[in-house]
């Protein structure tokens, strides 16, 4: 009998098991990276994982498919509320002393948006516009909306773009291990929550992530589903309403699932073009990193902030993803989150201005 189903249910069971067997896949991969010590282990392990098994077996998912969004938007807003609750009226009291590592960050965006351009299209042969839109230090997606409608290769430009964020968050946690002479994270032994937190708080957490993503997901702000729990959970810690408090194995557990979902975007690439797209995407991070450690020590004796928050503040990978690595080295989140937020809002205007003059377009055939 023909099934009369919306096609959503008839997909529904498949859909499912695809998904659940997909975050399998990415909690074993972070397993593994947690028992050989790697930095940041429940992220990048999953991540590594899903990403190495689509490479070796295209066929296992469809080329098209994506991460259901919804399902990875309440984990990216359980850590948005975790960022939240470490925003203390100290570190509001002190927001004035930012404005030098604000002021850094305003030189950071367009200088290493000038480098980028001139890697990928000195070196990596890009056209004007590919080249352009893929130097962008952030904004994902509004760097490849803007580039397709300037003529740019949209395949290459978000594989470009996926892998600035990929590159940043398997190098920065490695770097900082070597930094410190030993593992950094939760492979390292140190807790996200900040002791040993039971479920008591757990439906605070769970509400005040649902309450920002609610409240939030109609406003065009760059992470809304991070910035939107992160300041509720922000007012309800700093007004006493609420103890935003989650246990360790919460945290871990979304980095599984955030892990796995940058992990399916390399489903249908192809090898070659990937291999090429990564070490150029390594010679574009190293060279932002450089650019933001040098701006980092020259600014951190006058903010008070550890050097290495304001490394992490510099580093050109994803809010969410950065924000997992403050929180993995118990350093300030908030910070960091803030400093983040600039950098996109301010990659976005710089991309909204050039795309207006058209600086970049290319010409389209019979022009």
């Amino acid at each position: 009998m023909p099934d009369h189903r919306p096609r959503l249910l008839q997909d529904f069971p498949r859909t499912a098991f695809r998904l659940i067997a997909l975050c399998l896949l990415g909690y074993l991969g972070g397993l593994a990276a947690h028992l050989i010590g790697l930095p940041l282990p429940y992220m990048l392990g999953s991540l590594f994982a899903v990403a190495l098994t689509a490479g070796l077996l295209p066929g296992i998912l469809p080329e098209n498919y994506k991460f259901p969004e919804g399902f990875r938007s309440l984990f990216i807003a359980i850590i948005g509320t975790t960022i939240g609750a470490q925003i203390t009226w100290e570190i509001v009291g002190n927001l004035p002393r930012m404005l030098p590592s604000i002021l850094a960050l305003t030189l950071f965006v367009p200088l290493t948006q000038a480098v980028n351009y001139q890697i990928f299209r000195r070196i990596g042969g890009y056209d004007r516009a590919t080249a352009f839109y893929a130097g962008a230090p952030g904004g994902l997606i509004d760097s490849i909306v803007s580039g397709e409608a300037a003529g740019a290769d949209v395949r290459i430009l978000a594989v470009q773009q996926f892998l600035r964020i990929i590159v940043v968050v398997s190098l920065l946690p490695v770097g900082l291990s070597l930094w410190y002479g030993h593992p950094v994270g939760s492979s390292a032994g140190m807790s996200m929550s900040g002791g040993n937190v039971g479920l008591e708080h757990l439906p605070e957490v769970l509400g005040a992530a649902v309450l920002g993503l609610l409240i939030f997901r109609r406003l065009h702000i760059p992470a809304s589903q991070l910035i939107g729990p992160l300041i509720c959970s922000a007012v309800l810690t700093l007004s006493g309403l609420a103890v935003i408090e989650a246990p360790g194995w919460v945290v871990s557990g979304c980095q599984v699932i955030i892990g796995t979902s940058l992990g399916t975007r390399f489903i249908g690439v192809e090898w070659g073009r990937l291999l090429r797209a990564t070490w150029l995407s390594a010679l574009s991070v190293a060279v932002m990193l450089a650019i933001g450690l040098t701006l980092a020590l020259s600014v951190a004796p006058l903010t008070g902030q550890h050097t290495d928050v304001l490394v992490i503040s510099f580093a050109p990978g994803g809010v969410t993803e950065m924000a997992l690595v403050a929180l993995s080295l118990n350093t300030n989140p908030a910070v960091v989150t803030m400093h983040h937020l600039y950098r996109i809002v301010l990659t976005v205007l710089c991309l909204g201005f050039v795309s207006k003059r058209g600086w970049f377009d290319t010409p389209k055939a019979g022009a």
